[in-house]
């Protein structure tokens, strides 16, 4: 491992994130209120996308079981088994969060209506999301470069164990915080009477009430899996410096856009998306910084 690079890109890369964010803060901090005034706007295009532009992260989890599957069964053939379960965990990993998050658009593309349809509806729903995953294990194993397993064992490890984490970690910071979204305070007679700002916390007001979940962004933790993209690409066999950094500004081009939708549908503030880009980034940092050197040959 390249003691100067934080997932397969150049530590500046790391503080240019970390900087970044941390503007955006501090500017979300004074003008958050004022921020979704100007943006929000709900359209058909900006549903669409948040419902379905999680798919590209979650891309990551199938290709991460793709990797252990490749490792392991490079170390000898008494890994195949556990090889096979991690490439099925990864692959079950991505339906499971798509169909928790998502699910309820694609069972309304079904037509299924709980209570009332044949349940062979919600089956069909599930396995909607099986088939839009199929596809990417079979590829990355194919792309694989399988002449240093122990870096496959760690990068595929540490995005699986750093997307549990960074999940976990965003749905207990929003019972910290129980801050309203924007969409819920457009309801009120005065929006701002309630608006709170991030710092302003009132610890487990949420609850099971979603309208109190705004901080920090759980779609940005989705999108920010994407910052571990170069590591990936970095482990294929047709690996390249330009690859990764071409890697890496696609995936800064996509988390923009997804931190705009959330502001745009109503659903975060600046600071929200801010913070839940943050926070995501430095875990994939720690983690798949941790996991590979500790496959450093001494």
């Amino acid at each position: 491992m390249n003691r100067k690079t934080i997932m397969a890109m150049p530590v500046k890369y790391f503080w240019a994130m970390v900087v970044a964010c941390a503007a955006g803060i501090v500017a979300g901090s004074f003008f958050d209120f004022n921020i979704n005034v100007a943006l929000a706007n709900k359209t058909i295009i900006g549903a669409f996308f948040a419902t379905y532009g999680s798919y590209f992260s979650y891309c990551l989890y199938p290709a991460a079981g793709a990797c252990l599957f490749v490792g392991l069964r490079k170390k000898g053939s008494r890994y195949n088994a556990l090889a096979w379960t991690l490439l099925v965990v990864g692959w079950f990993m991505a339906v499971y969060y798509s169909n928790s998050y998502n699910g309820s658009k694609v069972r309304e593309l079904f037509g299924y209506v709980a209570g009332e349809s044949a349940p062979i509806k919600s089956v069909l729903s599930w396995l909607f999301w099986v088939a839009l995953y199929a596809w990417v294990a079979p590829v990355v194993v194919k792309l694989a470069d399988d002449s240093d397993p122990d870096r496959l064992i760690a990068v595929g490890a540490a995005i699986l164990v750093a997307g549990i984490v960074a999940d976990n970690v965003n749905l207990w910071l929003k019972q910290v915080g129980s801050r309203p979204r924007y969409k819920y305070l457009i309801t009120l007679e005065d929006p701002k009477s309630e608006y709170r700002n991030w710092w302003q916390m009132t610890p487990n007001l949420a609850g099971s009430n979603d309208n109190f979940k705004s901080w920090p962004s759980g779609n940005m933790t989705i999108a920010s899996m994407m910052f571990a993209l170069p590591m990936l690409t970095d482990c294929l066999k047709s690996r390249s410096e330009g690859k990764n950094r071409a890697s890496f500004i696609a995936a800064c081009a996509f988390v923009l856009l997804y931190g705009y939708n959330r502001i745009h549908m109503t659903n975060h503030f600046l600071t929200d998306v801010c913070f839940g880009t943050l926070i995501t980034y430095l875990i994939y940092a720690g983690i798949s910084t941790s996991f590979l050197r500790a496959t450093e040959k001494k």
